[in-house]
């Protein structure tokens, strides 16, 4: 039985408790929403939302191995939600007066470079968007932590980094 099976079985038998899960994979979920560049509120709602989320379906795993993979990837699409709700927002904290406000065309490139970038994102498999998330916001992680988080061996981790840039750079210059 792996150690992640063993944490599992044991926290549903009660012979081990949450705070050795919680401790074990801490790091990786924190990882997720700070990678999104989140605030330090937002990233603590999405990591409650994740570890709320497991306790909601850890009866219901049935790889236990995938664990890491599981939390990353529900701690992703947290933090994409939270990143789609606050665009629509306009944050007093982030106000400044308006003499220091970027030029509108300045505006217009910015948004229209990052609507493309996340665009071309989104096109790419679920399984490239979570590693590229994780190497661009999270460079601080080993490529054992990437690999462990995205269910992959370590000496693929390069090499598929790689191919997703590849298919992100050829998707992007097709936009053009």
């Amino acid at each position: 039985m792996d150690s992640n099976t063993e944490v599992l079985v044991g926290w549903r038998t009660g012979s081990c408790g949450w705070d050795a899960l919680v401790e074990r994979y801490s790091r990786l979920v924190w990882s997720v929403p700070r990678s999104f560049r989140l605030s330090y509120a937002d990233a603590a709602d999405v990591y409650q939302c994740t570890w709320l989320c497991l306790a909601e379906h850890l009866t219901r795993l049935r790889q236990p191995e995938m664990l890491a993979a599981w939390l990353v990837r529900t701690a992703t699409r947290q933090s994409i939600a939270v990143v789609r709700a606050r665009g629509r927002e306009v944050s007093l904290d982030r106000w400044e007066p308006e003499s220091s406000l970027p030029a509108p065309d300045e505006v217009a490139v910015t948004n229209d470079r990052q609507r493309r970038l996340w665009t071309a994102l989104m096109t790419l498999t679920e399984r490239c968007q979570r590693l590229l998330c994780i190497a661009a916001h999270s460079p601080e992680l080993s490529y054992a932590q990437v690999a462990d988080a995205l269910g992959i061996k370590v000496g693929s981790v390069g090499s598929t980094r790689s191919r997703c840039l590849a298919e992100l750079r050829r998707k992007l210059e097709g936009q053009r």
